[in-house]
């Protein structure tokens, strides 16, 4: 059925039935599928994390945060990380996202930007699920254990999102000198961690938990000149993000000019 046909049934239907009433019949049907959309990805949770007995997954499907748990908790957390890492995107930029879990972010938050992203993890099954459920043009899904294969080439920006816990301290500092080497002078890092709990660690699957912003920054500074970390705090988890780079980072003085200049540029494209 032809895309005309189709409007052209439904305009049919709005001027028999009011357009009132298919408003309202639509508001109707849409809550009803969001609560059974809800519903079947809260069981979907209790598969995956909640399951006594079962290996806890090394990624998360964040299809659960938009359909189930952002509802449940009405806490916007989630969102922050695509959020804040796209702020170092350079518009038709170049990205290398390490550990991408479900590819969620990659389509959701970074693929508007940038020209083309690498998304790598060691986990076959996260790749196979980002390749089904998040797959874009510009966004290319790699299976790749980065302790032992880090891509190669230059990129202007590097996200390692929910990822650097999961590594021991020798492994931070040696992954820090290869991120390092694949980034442009200009080129940006982007992450985001937690803060260590008190008594016990979050998840089975991580080897060193930051127990500060300092504790974060000693692992930064070594190799960038210009770092920022800073936090947020809900009451399920206490984050950490952070931009580091040797040139500028989103928020200092010069960041709103080149903003400006790459906007211009964009429209110079567009035009």
């Amino acid at each position: 059925m032809s895309k005309e046909l189709k409007n052209k049934m439904f305009k049919t239907v709005i001027a028999w039935l009011g357009r009132e009433n298919v408003k309202h019949i639509l508001k109707r049907f849409n809550h009803i599928f969001r609560k059974v959309t809800s519903k079947l990805h809260s069981l979907q949770m209790k598969v995956e994390w909640e399951m006594q007995g079962m290996p806890v997954p090394e990624w998360f499907d964040h299809y659960l945060d938009m359909y189930y748990q952002w509802e449940k908790t009405r806490n916007p957390l989630w969102l922050e990380r695509g959020i804040f890492s796209s702020l170092a995107i350079n518009k038709n930029g170049s990205v290398l996202e390490l550990c991408c879990g479900d590819g969620f972010n990659a389509k959701y938050f970074y693929s508007i930007k940038a020209k083309s992203i690498l998304s790598v993890d060691f986990d076959k099954n996260s790749i196979a699920h980002a390749q089904k459920y998040n797959k874009v043009e510009n966004v290319t899904f790699q299976l790749a254990d980065i302790r032992h294969r880090m891509p190669e080439g230059i990129f202007d920006t590097i996200i390692w999102d929910a990822a650097i816990e999961h590594f021991t301290e020798l492994e931070i500092d040696a992954l820090m000198k290869n991120i390092k080497l694949r980034l442009t002078h200009e080129g940006v890092l982007s992450g985001y961690t937690i803060v260590r709990r008190q008594k016990t660690q979050a998840f089975v699957h991580h080897e060193y938990e930051f127990k500060s912003k300092e504790d974060l920054m000693q692992f930064l500074t070594p190799y960038f000149q210009n770092v920022k970390v800073f936090e947020t705090i809900y009451p399920s988890r206490h984050n950490l993000y952070f931009w580091a780079s040797d040139d500028i980072i989103p928020f200092d003085a010069k960041w709103e000019h080149q903003i400006t200049r790459n906007d211009k540029k964009q429209e110079e494209i567009l035009l």
